[in-house]
């Protein structure tokens, strides 16, 4: 099977390396020509646009977007909708809003082409271990698609979810998830490095593995990162989000699902990004005034 690749972050270009590794045919496209060079190297046809890539392909065109959600997705695929025919496949396999899947998805649907929304996980290590994907669409795309998400997935590793949305939407639960785990982890280890204890840190995460309850991969990552430096001193305490957070916190509230635990390590993210802030200054002086509590000042 020869698909094409639009997009080649760390993602996408790894996707491509396992795709091509699994005796795929890759046509890949990115504004980094370096990028491209890359890509080829491993193994992919380079294409200096989109209009080149579509080209490449042979009857019943897929083309696989790895783009930043939003305005990216949505430039893509009117590109895209101008060089595919009827019954050709776009697949957006990044992190895009389940809400505006559906509304690219009907776009996509009203030209007579097929819209797949693929949620990817697995992130740098999927080259090596495989992605899990997870995918909305119509049935009969979706059967067409099988070979490459068997080569990008570890065995029973991808699943046809729904309807088109729903890939998007269970990979935004499924990062809402990880999200709480984080937080979990990172408030039991701040306990344990703050008690009177001498605590190996990197030998209980190292012996959580060995089963307890609480064993898993993003331990496993812990237990890498306290290797390498124990003390964590070489980094700061902030933390970024990519949207899905905020995504899965808000289809709560839309559904009337309570998600306490998702929605303040949400809010935990939101918190390690004030270096100074003014909440805690307050919190400090409400309490000084009230109980006479002892406050530090500058």
């Amino acid at each position: 099977m020869k698909i094409g690749f639009v997009g080649l972050g760390k993602m996408g270009a790894n996707m491509v390396q396992r795709l091509i590794s699994e005796g795929l045919e890759v046509v890949v496209h990115d504004r980094s020509e370096e990028k491209m060079a890359f890509a080829v190297r491993q193994g992919a046809q380079a294409a200096d646009s989109l209009n080149t890539l579509v080209q490449r392909l042979p009857e019943r065109k897929v083309v696989w977007i790895m783009v930043p959600a939003g305005t990216p997705v949505w430039e893509t695929v009117d590109v895209l909708l101008e060089l595919l025919n009827p019954n050709d496949i776009i697949i957006d396999g990044g992190n895009s809003n389940w809400r505006e899947t559906g509304k690219v998805a009907e776009k996509v649907h009203d030209r007579g082409l097929h819209y797949i929304d693929c949620g990817t996980s697995g992130g740098v290590w999927g080259l090596k271990e495989g992605y899990c994907l997870m995918y909305g669409g119509h049935d009969e795309p979706c059967r067409y698609m099988e070979p490459v998400f068997e080569a990008l997935a570890p065995e029973n590793g991808h699943l046809h979810v729904g309807a088109s949305g729903s890939g998007h939407f269970v990979k935004m639960v499924h990062n809402g998830i990880e999200y709480g785990m984080m937080q979990a982890y990172a408030e039991g280890f701040e306990i344990m490095n703050n008690s009177p204890f001498d605590i190996d840190l990197h030998a209980v995460s190292e012996v959580w593995q060995k089963g307890s309850v609480v064993r898993s991969w993003l331990l496993d990552l812990a237990a890498r990162a306290l290797k390498d430096d124990p003390n964590l001193s070489n980094l700061e305490p902030y933390v970024e989000d990519s949207g899905e957070g905020r995504w899965a916190v808000q289809a709560a509230i839309d559904f009337d699902t309570p998600a306490p635990v998702i929605t303040q390590s949400l809010f935990a993210r939101f918190q390690s990004r004030q270096q100074n802030s003014f909440a805690m200054k307050l919190l400090a002086a409400l309490r000084n005034q009230f109980g006479g509590h002892a406050v530090k000042s500058k």
